[in-house]
């Protein structure tokens, strides 16, 4: 039985090497301007220097190309594109054709993960763009176990799913809650990292918080909960799910590594040693839940529910 990829998303340059010490295989990195909704900031010298650090490790560098492009941005492509091909990443996300149109001419071996968050629902899809050129698909998050499984069973390509982190409810390319305060005459920064910047939707009915974040790509929001199921990761293990990917947005440093650890753990006793993981995963859990602010539970998503669109 192989171990899936544990895949996930660091913030800086610094994280790469603590990240691997604690089970990474695999890192996905970017720049706004190209890739949606990422961990942290890489530029093309950072880009390089991951993939150093990561090859030396025997880990795996990817890079977002997911954004949805207009004209003026398709001029470009070709030469990042081939950037990223003489750096040595080992694939690239793509939702948009262009990034794969493009990587056909300028790199035709570089391996392409096709991600579009909401649109791999099926492996009839799944399997349309590995016929065009995608070795990996990326599944919809509102996917249940169920449904999982049924897709990996008949996909003709590696098959990808978030096991742990919030995850994107809505996104708008128009910077709204930038527009909105730029009306009212005051100036906001496009990039809302900062602790002390976070920006929340409250919903009083049900007490949640949805977090809200604006970069280069307008608005985006997020689910008031942390997906989790690092107690519930046989049947994909059995079914040979390929990569399980931790979601670090708007998360520190010291909290990915961490949970990087514990899903390391599972995934070692779940591939290894069944029973001893059967033992310990709530646990596991348990552990998980201690690393959780306060207004940020933990759940199981989409995996054991119908999805309700």
């Amino acid at each position: 039985m192989k171990k899936p990829e544990l895949l996930v998303t660091p913030t800086c340059v610094e994280d790469i090497e603590p990240l691997i010490n604690a089970g990474a295989t695999a890192l996905i990195i970017g720049e706004q301007r190209y890739g949606l909704r990422l961990a942290g900031e890489f530029n093309r010298g950072e880009i390089v220097k991951a993939v150093e650090i990561a090859h030396a490790r025997n880990a795996k560098i990817y890079v977002a190309m997911n954004a949805l492009f207009h004209n003026e941005k398709i001029a470009e492509l070709g030469e990042y594109i081939a950037f990223l091909r003489d750096s040595n990443v080992d694939a690239i996300y793509f939702g948009d054709p262009a990034v794969l149109m493009t990587a056909r001419e300028v790199a035709p071996d570089i391996k392409l993960h096709w991600n579009t968050e909401t649109t791999a629902t099926n492996w009839y899809t799944c399997n349309y763009w590995g016929r065009k050129g995608a070795s990996r698909s990326v599944l919809a998050r509102e996917l249940n176990m169920d449904a999982i499984v049924e897709i990996k069973e008949n996909a003709e390509v590696e098959i990808e799913v978030q096991v742990h982190g919030m995850m994107p409810m809505f996104q708008s390319k128009r910077s709204l809650v930038g527009n909105y305060f730029e009306y009212q005459g005051n100036v906001m920064e496009i990039e809302n990292r900062k602790k002390e910047k976070d920006m929340f939707l409250f919903d009083k009915e049900r007490g949640n918080k949805y977090p809200i974040f604006e970069d280069e790509n307008g608005t985006h929001i997020m689910s008031p909960n942390d997906v989790c199921i690092v107690d519930e990761l046989e049947e994909m293990i059995d079914a040979g799910v390929d990569s399980f990917k931790i979601e670090g947005i708007l998360k520190s440093t010291e909290y990915i590594v961490e949970v990087t650890k514990i899903y390391r753990k599972a995934i070692d006793l779940c591939v290894e040693n069944r029973d001893e993981y059967e033992d310990i995963k709530d646990d596991l859990l348990e552990q998980l839940e201690g690393l959780q602010p306060i207004n940020r539970p933990l759940d199981t998503g989409f995996y054991f529910k119908e999805t309700v669109y």
